[in-house]
């Protein structure tokens, strides 16, 4: 086995994924940048779920917002539902694990607030139920998914956003959301701040 050939594949099909996807992503993607700033101008703010490497890009873009992208500017209003752990293993422990997300939209989500749900697949429960958490309390999902969006596809109403990798690859996928999500930002910073 050719390690260096493996490298060298992976990084070719990382590009091919990204730029095949482009067309079918740059729309929705778009469109979130618009729900977020929408949000953000007045005075909401986003909320980020995910699971396992989904939970580290919560965290990433809520990072990028609350400090900064890549320029200076006061930090924005957002935060990961997945790094408080006596409020994930609380919640975990005394209701359901599929309850970690729901349950801290529904205390801490604001009508016209966006939640960012992440979930490769597009059937993770505790995901799901943050979705269904945020309509109830009037907020707007953006949502990543991949491959052919899962259940949660079927849970977006016309003023959520989807964006949803067409590719099968968990790690396609993924690096195709961290790619999104720096659009995100970037469109963010851009309405903003201006060029």
């Amino acid at each position: 086995m050719d390690i260096d050939a493996r490298i060298r594949q992976h990084f070719a099909d990382s590009a091919q994924t990204k730029l095949k996807a482009v067309d079918v992503l740059a729309a929705p993607i778009a469109r979130a940048i618009d729900l977020m700033v929408k949000t953000l101008l007045a005075n909401g703010k986003i909320l980020a779920c995910g699971n396992g490497g989904s939970a580290a890009d919560s965290q990433h873009f809520a990072a990028e917002l609350l400090n900064r992208f890549e320029r200076e500017r006061p930090g924005l209003a957002a935060m990961a539902l997945t790094t408080d752990t006596s409020t994930l293993t609380s919640i975990a422990n005394d209701y359901d694990y599929n309850q970690v997300f729901s349950k801290q939209v529904l205390a801490l989500g604001q009508p016209g607030d966006v939640l960012l749900a992440i979930s490769t697949s597009g059937n993770s429960k505790n995901v799901m139920a943050a979705v269904t958490a945020a309509h109830e309390r009037d907020m707007r999902v953006v949502a990543l998914t991949g491959k052919s969006g899962g259940a949660m596809a079927n849970m977006l109403s016309d003023s959520d956003a989807h964006v949803c990798v067409p590719h099968s690859s968990t790690a396609r996928i993924q690096e195709v959301h961290l790619l999104t999500l720096h659009c995100l930002c970037d469109g963010i910073d851009t309405l903003l701040l201006g060029t």
